[in-house]
This record gives C-alpha cells, sequence and structure tokens, in this order.
C-alpha cells in the first residue's frame, strides 16, 4: 500500500516540474516576441553591390591520356605459329612482319585452286571452239566461262590467305602486349595475337560542364600540361566535343596531343588541359545566391532606401564561377541582397548585417 502511494507522489511531482517547465519557457518566449513586436520587426540580411568586372572565362579541366590509336587484332587463317618476330616494347612499322603461321595447308589449297583455274580456262577454249561451229550452245558457253571467273576468284582468295600466314602490323607503333607463342595453334577470326599501341600521338580525355563547353570548338588550341613532368609543357588540339552531356550532365572532350620525340607522355597517365581566352569586356555580374531560389527564376531582391526589399526581375547571362552576368534589370551601384531571402517578400524592411 506505502509502496503504491510513493509511486503516486512521485509520479505527480514529475508532472508538476514538466508544467512548470513548459510555462517558464512559454514565459521566455512570449517575452522574446513582445521585444520584436516593439522593434521594427526588420529582416537581416547580406547584400552586395551591382558592380561591372571583366569577366574570366579561363579554365583547366584535368584528364587520363589514351593512344592515338590502339588495335587489337585476331588472326585471319588456322594454324601453327612457326616464327614471332617481335616482343613486348618493340617498335614497328605498317606492314612489318610480326609472326609467322605455318602455310603448308594453305599452299596446298592455293595450287589446288590454281590448277582448277587452268582446267577452267581450257575448258573455256574448248567451248568457245565449238561454240563456232555450233558443236555447244550459247548458255553452254556463259557456263564455261562463268566457271572460270570463279576459279580465278577461288585462287585469289586462297593466295591472300597465304599472305596473311604473315602476320603483319596494321598501324605504326609499340607491341604494348603479345598474346601467342612459337608453337601455338590459332584458329581463324578467334586467336588474339597482339596489342599495339601508337603513341606518336595521345588524346587527353577531359570532362567539362555547360557553361565552358559552350566556348569550346573543335579545333581550338589547348595548353597542357602533365603532373609526371611538370617543367615541360604540351600544345593539344581538340578534335571532339560530345553532342550529349553523360549521366554527370558534364560533357566528354577529346584532345589530341603531339607527343615528344622520345615519348615521354604515355597513355593512362594524368593531364591538365588548361583552356585560355582572349580578355572580356567589363560587364555586370551579382552574386549567384542573389537569385531567388534559383538562376532559372530570374528574380533577386534589390535593397531599396537602404532598408527595404525590392523584388526585380532580371534577364541573365553567363554563369561564371560564382558570379551571373546581368544583361538587364540591374545597374552598377545598386545593392543586391545575398542571404535572407527566404524571409523576405516584396516590400519586407531589412537591416543590413555589416
Amino acid at each position: 500500500m506505502k509502496r503504491g502511494i510513493i509511486i503516486t507522489l512521485v509520479v505527480v511531482a514529475t508532472l508538476v516540474g514538466i508544467w512548470l517547465v513548459l510555462n517558464n519557457n512559454k514565459k521566455n518566449n512570449d517575452a522574446k516576441t513582445a521585444i520584436v513586436s516593439e522593434g521594427s520587426g526588420a529582416v537581416s540580411v547580406r547584400v552586395a553591390s551591382v558592380e561591372k568586372k571583366a569577366v574570366d572565362l579561363d579554365f583547366s579541366a584535368n584528364g587520363t591520356f589514351i593512344p592515338g590509336t590502339e588495335i587489337n587484332f585476331l588472326s585471319e587463317n588456322a594454324g601453327r605459329v612457326t616464327r614471332i618476330m617481335v616482343d613486348e616494347g618493340d617498335r614497328v612499322r605498317k606492314g612489318q612482319v610480326l609472326a609467322i603461321i605455318d602455310a603448308e595447308i594453305l599452299n596446298t589449297d592455293r595450287e589446288t585452286a590454281e590448277a582448277a583455274l587452268q582446267n577452267a580456262i581450257r575448258d573455256e577454249a574448248r567451248y568457245s571452239s565449238s561454240f563456232s561451229t555450233g558443236g555447244v550452245t550459247q548458255q553452254q558457253l556463259d557456263q564455261a566461262r562463268l566457271a572460270v571467273k570463279n576459279a580465278r576468284l577461288r585462287l585469289q582468295s586462297a593466295s591472300r590467305r597465304v599472305s596473311d600466314a604473315n602476320i603483319k602490323a596494321p598501324i605504326n607503333g609499340i607491341v604494348n602486349k603479345r598474346f601467342i607463342e612459337v608453337g601455338a595453334f590459332v584458329t581463324a577470326q578467334g586467336t588474339q595475337l597482339f596489342e599495339l599501341v601508337d603513341v606518336s600521338k595521345l588524346k587527353l580525355k577531359v570532362n567539362v560542364n555547360e557553361n565552358q563547353v559552350a566556348n569550346l570548338n573543335v579545333g581550338d588550341a589547348v595548353q597542357i600540361k602533365s603532373n609526371v613532368f611538370p617543367a615541360d609543357s604540351f600544345t593539344g588540339k581538340i578534335t571532339f566535343i560530345a553532342a550529349k552531356a553523360d549521366n554527370t550532365l558534364n560533357f566528354p572532350i577529346e584532345i589530341e596531343v603531339a607527343n615528344s620525340q622520345s615519348n615521354k607522355l604515355k597513355a593512362g597517365m594524368y593531364g591538365t588541359a588548361i583552356f585560355k581566352f582572349p580578355n572580356q569586356a567589363p560587364t555586370i555580374t551579382i552574386p549567384r545566391g542573389s537569385f531567388i531560389n534559383s538562376v532559372s527564376s530570374n528574380q533577386i531582391f534589390v535593397l531599396e532606401n537602404g532598408n527595404k526589399a525590392a523584388v526585380r526581375k532580371v534577364v541573365t547571362g553567363r554563369i561564371i564561377g560564382d558570379q551571373v552576368e546581368v544583361l538587364d534589370g540591374v545597374k552598377e551601384g545598386e545593392t543586391v541582397i545575398v542571404s535572407g531571402q527566404i524571409n523576405l517578400v516584396n516590400g519586407s524592411p531589412v537591416t543590413v548585417i555589416k
């Protein structure tokens, strides 16, 4: 019984304590509200002066170098590799023999095709002679001529396969990887042979945003710096600008870079593209934070009479970093509100925070 009374008293005391705390907080809030109501009720804001500034469009972007040309090619004939002429790291020329495949079967096919062609030519000669005396019809003669044509095509194909037994480099470059060994059997259109890369020209792939891409054109010269060789400067040329942004809303750009004679730059290295533009005429800009909600709203608050916020409609131009170009709507020397807009409406009294 006593235990129940004690619990009841504790609960009552707790409730009374909570009520006292809440009542005290209410009094404090009422006091603060009274002070505000007795004051001006002005909203504290930060401001910035509208100025005409020279626009700097220069920017840089980081990316990775990739080979100007990279080829992974497969075997065109089946056979056993009898000789390999190059190794990884070797520099090769277009048309240079890299490896040789056993051509015994291929030579047999070519000899068979050549014999078939000679036989078809003799048959055509006999049919032509007989046709002149009426011994065969025009259709039979046409079939003999068609047989010669088909036999010649088969010989041409067989000769091409024999020639392809000598695996030749399709480009100038460096053997980056070799996938075959002497004695290995390769299949037609199925076995990877070599990976060749041409690093005499590299491509630097970078991404730029929508405001930056608007100032770029294919063919523009770009200064290139390498993280590995900071003292050296390279020259590049824009060769590709994506017509569509990627998933990050950036635009992929490719810049062709002429490598040095010693091929100092390597594919896979990091590089920096430095985009420089002519000096721009001074223009009116305001901070990006001046806009109500976002730049696309084209609405800002300007400070009037030193203590009042007024909504102003503006015409925007380029977004340059944290500044926005304004083509119409504000004049140099006016003051725009850059923070506190969430508490403002047209005509709200404000207090400028120094």
